[in-house]
């Protein structure tokens, strides 16, 4: 209380002495907080030359030689396959120091005395245990803000301002709740340009709007990573792709001044035309080569019979020999200019082989829960919900609402059943993941070498290579440590998955497969999801948790989600 005393008469002296200037609203709610005035027109620049980013571990090169420029009201998304160094490039640009210690990098950076915010992907570890207040305390402009700014923003985000000064640690929280607090700050600071790291993540669906509304109305250049393709095709006027091809050692990148929605086709329209005109070159070469080994095996014959008393017909044919061998010389220069066929990542390959369903009648879960608390709070009263089979349920809520304490309960129950084969995916990994151990130790439960040969094919299968396989988990991507919970739910022939999230971080060449995946998967699930395209493909119930317990959303949810990704299902394929 003294903490939050002390605060308050902090800003109310900065006010009474003239250090802080309040900025009027405009018509345009983002505009206004973010200090924009009606009419005027700054541009802000963010310029990047000649980067290039290598790992220490093995110096395998992540990006070569990338170079943009961001102006006025860009709004650059970064996508590519988990792993690909999407996140390292932001890091690098907001403070290069959070990259220093797993990859070397160089280039020119020219930010122009810009104000830059950044969002991470994940909370920074030392700030789980801090209280929300103390949390908050750190940020100087969060301290210095208007209540009426503070509390409008809350109110957009719908976040409690109370929240704001709440005494639960950190950790607590919900992941949405944690991402709009921190939205809330970077805001209050009044930034020129932002830099955001899946900033989709763990959203609930009002929220996911928000940010929408936010990100296409802010007036700033913002540069963002996200793996949500409905958010991509909503939001982003450029398109920054990195890729690496050639089992993940040769890095490539594109950048399209179009929407992602027009990248997306335009880039699958190019390969599939490549694609097309290298078969047909390819056939056509096959059908010339085999014309010209029949004229070159004619005149090694004639050549092997000619008698030695026809000098003319040797001269002739020695000359026929010439021509051939020229012939033979352009066609080997029209091979090394022919269409090569387009090299590009491909999808992961994913199935649940060995999984049995279970009976139809058994009941994987039947629970009746009074009250659903955690740290003191009430969240849900009287939640009821019963399994069976294989019968799916996909579970939503507002950020808060106790979904991922939920689940996280319900996981306690299940992994320690022995009539059915649980698994549990949380939405923070480290909870049941040692980041510790290498990717191959993680799955290597057994020790004998036939398994480990067994688990280098899979991994190469969910594209990862050879020196990822062996890295410290910590060190790969949100979506490769997705990847290595559902390598582990396939080994371990599941048949009943309990997921917190299990789409954030994937990329959408990945993410189509996992839906796939788990559309298919024989035996019962229960989800945690805000991923919209999966609601709208889900075949089983959806169900809301609220304070009075679940109700079943599945037609109305189905709905909605089907009218907002509508426009997607072209890029979604490509």
């Amino acid at each position: 209380m003294a903490i939050r005393s002390a605060e308050r008469c902090l800003r109310v002296s900065k006010r009474n002495s003239g250090v802080y200037r309040r900025r009027a609203f405009g018509v345009l709610l983002f505009a206004s907080v973010l200090g924009l005035r009606c009419g005027e027109t700054e541009v802000f620049m963010l310029s990047v030359r000649h980067l290039s980013i290598q790992h220490r571990q093995d110096l395998r090169p992540l990006v070569d030689d990338l170079s943009f420029t961001v102006s006025g009201q860009d709004r650059l998304a970064i996508i590519g396959e988990e792993g690909n160094g999407k996140s390292t490039v932001l890091k690098i640009l907001y403070q290069p120091t959070l990259v220093e210690d797993y990859v070397l990098f160089s280039g020119q950076f020219d930010r122009s005395g810009e104000r830059l915010a950044y969002l991470p992907q994940e909370l920074p570890e030392a700030c789980r245990e801090l209280p929300v207040y103390a949390f908050c305390a750190q940020c100087e402009a969060f301290l210095e803000a208007p209540p009426r700014e503070v509390h409008t923003l809350c109110a957009q985000l719908r976040l409690p301002v109370e929240l704001c000064y709440a005494e639960c640690p950190m950790k607590s929280l919900s992941g949405g709740e944690k991402i709009k607090l921190q939205l809330l700050l970077l805001l209050c600071a009044h930034p020129t340009l932002l830099l955001l790291d899946e900033p989709s993540n763990d959203l609930d669906l009002s929220a996911l709007d928000f940010l929408e509304r936010f990100i296409c109305t802010c007036g700033l250049p913002v540069i963002y990573i996200s793996h949500d393709e409905t958010l991509l095709s909503r939001t982003a006027t450029r398109v920054l792709h990195l890729e690496l091809t050639h089992h993940k050692k040769e890095p490539r990148w594109t950048l399209a001044n179009v929407p992602y929605d027009e990248y997306m086709s335009r880039r699958a329209q190019q390969l599939s035309l490549q694609e097309s005109r290298a078969q047909m070159e390819k056939r056509q070469e096959r059908i010339r080569q085999e014309k010209f080994e029949r004229i070159l095996n004619a005149v090694d014959h004639a050549q092997a019979a000619i008698s030695r008393g026809d000098p003319h017909g040797a001269r002739l044919l020695k000359k026929k020999m010439h021509a051939v061998k020229s012939l033979e010389r352009r066609y080997e220069r029209e091979r090394e200019n022919q269409t090569q066929r387009p090299n590009i990542e491909y999808a992961i390959d994913a199935s649940f082989v060995g999984s049995h369903a279970l009976p139809a009648g058994k009941v994987a879960l039947d629970i009746t829960l009074p009250a659903l608390c955690v740290e003191g709070r009430t969240l849900s009263r009287n939640i009821s919900l019963r399994m069976q089979g294989t019968d799916k349920v996909l579970l939503i809520g507002d950020n808060g609402c106790g979904k991922t304490t939920l689940l996280r309960r319900l996981a306690q129950n299940l992994l320690a059943r022995d009539d059915i084969r649980a698994a549990y995916m949380p939405q923070r990994y480290e909870e049941t993941m040692d980041e510790d151990q290498s990717a191959i130790a993680y799955l290597h439960t057994r020790g004998d070498k036939e398994q480990l040969t067994r688990l280098r094919t899979y991994l190469g299968a969910f594209k990862f290579s050879t020196e990822e396989m062996e890295h410290p988990i910590r060190s790969l991507s949100g979506g490769q440590k997705a990847k290595l919970f559902f390598l582990r739910m396939i080994l371990e022939d599941a048949n009943v998955l309990l997921l917190d999230e299990p789409t954030r971080n994937l990329s959408p060449l990945s993410a189509p497969v996992i839906r796939a995946l788990l559309l298919d998967f024989p035996g019962a699930i229960l989800a945690v999801t805000h991923d919209r395209l999966l609601m709208q493909q889900w075949p089983g119930r959806v169900l809301r948790l609220t304070e009075n317990g679940l109700s079943d959303v599945t037609a109305a949810v189905k709905s909605q989600s089907g009218a907002a990704v509508k426009s997607q299902s072209g890029a979604v394929g490509a």
